[in-house]
């Protein structure tokens, strides 16, 4: 009988304490005359003359993280700013992990955020469906589980009586280890096992394996390659090895469902801004990279050394496909350990990617599915 983890209570109160203001970053004032109307819109007033476009703050959320690439590069190159036009504000918003951002969601403190599977999913069961929708892919890969030089692991059965860290419980790496244990043979302490998970900050990770007290971690990039490099660390396993091709989607783009509602026309240039920076990004990876370390020591107040941030970008790709496949399978894992309550969960209205597909079309790229 599956075992429903208990969450916490979502309050304003929580939400405050857990986000990271980023700033706000004004791409333009939102007071003023006429503005142009959204592409293909019909916008004229009573008297024929065009009418103003309406201002729309959107708030944004993401991670400072090599993983969430696409909001760090968009916005500091304009991208976002062009895409969105003038009456459109962008507020950005920094979180750690993906339940504090699903917490500031349904409070209503962002409208939209780059985030991982599982917090999606746990999101869109605890909201029954009704507060979010995925409307694009962003990172595919990027996560690995690294082990301590002295941990003594070298292969599934010594992870019996050992301490393995994730970012946050319920996470989407969170939720990879545990199911990856139990396919070994193996379970948490919490479903009756002998291997300690514990839910750590990848930066408190990184100086619990380098102390020797943390036997390993299943983390994304860039905090695996930064086990590996500074505190004496190993690969144990790429993700990519568990997954068809390779393929499996660590970042995607959600979207409050009452702002997409609202504000179809600014969801729909925000994908057209989020695709044109994800090509972008690929065909431009060294001038990206800069892009992404300079935002991440904004942000963190520290870069990445160069060693690290070459090495973790060959582990991910950029991507706008949602790999659909994944999430579901994410899904039945998180079900399976008991996150997800009694009832499998029904995700057939979890992706709204037509604006998606329509950006796609109109950009002469070829269409996603679900």
């Amino acid at each position: 009988m599956h075992r429903p983890r208990k969450w916490p209570t979502l309050s304003i109160t929580s939400v405050v304490a857990t986000i990271v203001a980023a700033g706000s970053l004004f791409l333009a004032a939102c007071g003023g005359g006429p503005a142009a109307p959204a592409s293909g819109a019909s916008a004229t007033g009573a008297s024929g003359a065009p009418a103003a476009a309406k201002n729309v703050t959107l708030r944004l959320g993401y991670f400072p993280n090599m993983t969430h690439a696409q909001p760090q590069v968009g916005l500091v190159r304009g991208t976002f700013a062009e895409e969105l036009g003038s009456n459109v504000k962008i507020e950005t918003k920094t979180f750690n992990a993906g339940p504090s951002a699903i917490e500031a969601l349904f409070a209503g403190a962002i409208d939209a955020t780059y985030i991982g599977p599982n917090p999606a999913i746990t999101g869109y069961v605890q909201s029954q469906g009704k507060d979010l929708r995925i409307i694009a892919g962003a990172t595919s890969a990027g996560a690995l589980l690294v082990v301590g030089g002295k941990s003594g692991i070298d292969k599934p059965a010594d992870f019996a009586n050992k301490k393995i860290a994730t970012p946050q419980l319920g996470n989407t790496q969170d939720v990879a280890l545990r199911a990856w244990l139990a396919k070994n043979g193996l379970k948490d302490k919490e479903h009756g096992g002998n291997v300690q998970v514990i839910p750590t900050a990848n930066a408190d990770a990184l100086s619990l394996i380098s102390r020797g007290q943390l036997d390993g971690a299943w983390v994304p990039e860039p905090w695996a390659t930064r086990i590996v490099q500074e505190a004496g660390g190993k690969i144990l396993l790429d993700e990519r090895d568990l997954w068809p091709n390779g393929d499996f989607v660590t970042t995607h783009l959600i979207v409050r469902t009452k702002f997409m509602q609202e504000n179809p026309e600014v969801v729909e240039k925000l994908l057209r801004a989020h695709v044109k920076t994800t090509q972008w990004i690929n065909d431009n990876p060294d001038e990206a990279k800069k892009v992404v370390n300079e935002s991440i020591k904004k942000i963190s107040g520290a870069a990445l050394p160069d060693a690290v941030i070459n090495a973790a970008w060959r582990n991910q790709k950029i991507t706008f496909d949602p790999i659909a496949s994944s999430l579901r399978k994410s899904a039945d894992d998180a079900f399976a350990l008991g996150y997800l309550g009694d009832k499998k969960p029904d995700l057939a209205n979890i992706y709204a990617l037509d604006p998606l597909n329509k950006v796609l079309k109109e950009l002469n790229l070829k269409p996603v599915s679900q």
